[in-house]
């Protein structure tokens, strides 16, 4: 008996202990009085401390957002071009990035000086029947003999295939068909040849791009896949930059220009033989046109063209004038673009040369365009 006051507080604090397990699991029970609240607010005193209230799980705040941020971005990269109608000029380059497939024919009449520089054929094989002790004789001249052609009509079909997998970058792809027919020839005589020209590829990176305006550059490069004794190639590689322009001014004018350089890789020897120039030589080109829309805010378009378009031989030779540095062409093209529901596009153009030296007197050209 003397142990029960002993052992009595004992029991009372085990009993504490297993009531405060009970209230611990059954927190959800509705509080009935304010004693019984605030017994248990006492024994919530009284429970185990929980190791989340001295280390509390770390959950971050912005990692939700990561995905987000790597969507936007995407979505910049796939947000598609601005949207600008195609480039109503014929002969200047379109400066607008897209898919399209061109089918292109030109006529041109009264050829000058085919091998200038070396830029529509190669230099003339008459240099191969030269007398050896000739400083200009040349047995690898590649380009059509025995005659001089002093005059040509040449007609050429381009395939022109661009794709964009990217809303600023495009490549390209152009293959020519040539035929030419010699009506000038002094030295001999020359046969008329067709066949496969010399191949281009390049591509196309949009600068600046808006629904008003293209800046774009442009690198093409010329592989000689013709058959250079039949004047369907220059016999040698070369690359061309060019910087294009396109500018909406107003719902129905719009301006578009170009500036490069035709540039050589390789390509035959000069005159003499000996020089340490060759054959082949560089050439500005550049031009200019403007456009004036007749139908606006239609599927259908009709779209007269002025263009003047230009180059300057900085270097290289000619068959006769001899060096080529310093002839200035100028040419002015007059034509009209018919736009048929934003995918198809008809251009027929007339071009004429406005100096004396030229490459032909007068072009006709004729153009199927699908935008796709």
């Amino acid at each position: 008996m003397r142990l029960i006051p002993k052992i009595a507080p004992l029991a009372l604090l085990a009993f504490t202990c297993f009531g405060q397990s009970d209230s611990d699991s059954n927190q959800g029970n509705t509080i009935e009085s304010d004693a019984e609240g605030n017994s248990s607010l006492q024994q919530s005193s009284l429970a185990k401390p929980s190791i989340s209230q001295f280390f509390p799980v770390w959950r971050p705040p912005a990692f939700a957002a990561v995905p987000r941020q790597i969507q936007a971005r995407a979505e910049d990269h796939t947000k598609p071009r601005p949207r600008m109608e195609g480039s109503a000029t014929g002969y200047i380059e379109n400066a607008i990035v897209g898919n399209q497939i061109r089918l292109r024919f030109d006529a041109a009449f009264g050829f000058q000086d085919p091998d200038r520089a070396e830029f529509f054929y190669a230099k003339c094989g008459c240099y191969r029947s030269l007398n050896k002790t000739d400083p200009e004789y040349d047995p690898n001249a590649p380009g059509p003999g025995a005659g001089i052609a002093m005059k040509l009509n040449f007609q050429e079909v381009h395939l022109n295939v661009e794709y964009a997998p990217l809303p600023r970058l495009s490549f390209f792809a152009d293959v020519p068909e040539r035929s030419i027919e010699f009506t000038s020839v002094t030295s001999g005589t020359l046969k008329n040849a067709s066949g496969l020209g010399d191949f281009e590829a390049g591509f196309k990176a949009a600068l600046l791009a808006s629904p008003e305006r293209y800046l774009t550059f442009e690198m093409g490069a010329f592989m000689p896949t013709g058959h250079p004794s039949l004047g369907l190639s220059t016999n040698h590689f070369s690359v061309e930059p060019l910087l294009l322009y396109n500018q909406k001014l107003s719902d129905h004018v719009t301006i578009a220009g170009q500036f490069g350089d035709w540039h050589p890789v390789g390509g035959s020897a000069g005159l003499p033989t000996s020089s340490p120039n060759g054959f082949a030589g560089d050439v500005l080109t550049y031009g200019l046109g403007a456009s004036y829309d007749f139908v606006s805010g239609s599927d259908n378009h009709v779209t007269p063209v002025l263009e003047f378009v230009g180059w300057s031989v900085l270097s290289g030779f000619a068959t006769g004038p001899g060096p080529a540095s310093g002839t200035n062409i100028v040419n002015a093209k007059l034509g009209v673009r018919f736009s048929i529901h934003n995918h198809n596009s008809i251009y027929v153009g007339f071009g004429h040369a406005l100096t004396n030296a030229h490459w032909y007197e007068e072009i006709l050209r004729l153009e199927y365009r699908y935008a796709f």
